[in-house]
């Protein structure tokens, strides 16, 4: 179980702050705790994070009552709950008065000063901004490393996993679980021997079966696309046994943030 929420951790105050430490079920979501003034501020910040992140990923660990916010404080901390806090992972949020203060991983640096930016926009000149935000690994860098150039293998001219197939995808079901809500497109992809409409068809119902396979492992369906490009998209010569070897292939691709 990890301590941190692999997305943002939102901790929204304007007195002391203590860290929320998730349940065991509660990897993945987005805890949200402090003291704020009313119930009026309490239902604005949560209702924002739920339309920024979904009603099911946000634990509500929010107490009301005795604190006094700077003026505009609760419009301001609802105004910075923006989609672009979403590329900010590991990390947390944390409003203390007119004090922000941010840390987690973004993808690289262009994120991390589109975040800066968005805060410094949501609140006046009187708020700081204090941050930790690290450059953290590529997404698809992490897929890339787990898939590590091996190809997922079919029984001869079927949608049908062999066992090493089944064995690269529990590696890939690892790795996707350590990403953070991905959407991947997994992408099948044949040589050009034979019927290319075929082909097509082929590599469709392959990467249905990689689908199928992850989403009995635990990845969630709504998070996986699948498509076929069949031999229109070679990596290799298909001249060669070894190139059409390579060609027959499932690429994992994140597309979407």
């Amino acid at each position: 179980m990890r301590i941190l929420v692999a997305s943002l951790l939102m901790l929204a105050s304007a007195a002391a702050l203590a860290q929320a430490t998730p349940a065991s079920g509660d990897d993945g979501k987005v805890v949200v705790s402090g003291t704020v003034p009313n119930e009026t501020t309490k239902a604005s910040v949560l209702e924002r994070l739920r339309q920024v992140y979904g009603a099911d990923r946000v634990v509500d660990h929010v107490e009301v009552g005795g604190v006094v916010t700077p003026a505009n404080w609760s419009q301001y901390v609802a105004g910075a709950i923006t989609p672009g806090l979403k590329q900010v992972t590991h990390g947390k949020l944390e409003v203390q008065g007119n004090t922000i203060d941010i840390s987690g991983e973004v993808p690289n640096e262009a994120v991390r000063q589109q975040v800066l930016s968005g805060l410094s926009s949501a609140f006046d000149a009187h708020y700081g901004i204090k941050q930790n935000l690290r450059i953290g690994q590529s997404r698809q860098k992490v897929l890339d490393d787990a898939l590590a150039n091996r190809t997922v293998q079919f029984q001869s001219g079927s949608a049908i996993l062999t066992p090493a197939g089944r064995g690269v995808l529990d590696e890939m079901a690892t790795a996707i679980r350590k990403l953070d809500d991905p959407f991947i497109a997994i992408v099948g992809n044949t040589d050009n021997t034979g019927d290319r409409q075929a082909n097509i068809a082929l590599s469709l119902a392959r990467a249905s079966a990689v689908k199928a396979y992850l989403v009995g492992k635990g990845i969630p369906a709504a998070s996986l696309s699948v498509s076929g490009q069949g031999p229109d998209n070679p990596i290799a010569d298909n001249g060669t046994e070894a190139g059409r070897a390579r060609n027959r292939r499932i690429d994992f691709r994140i597309s979407r943030n």
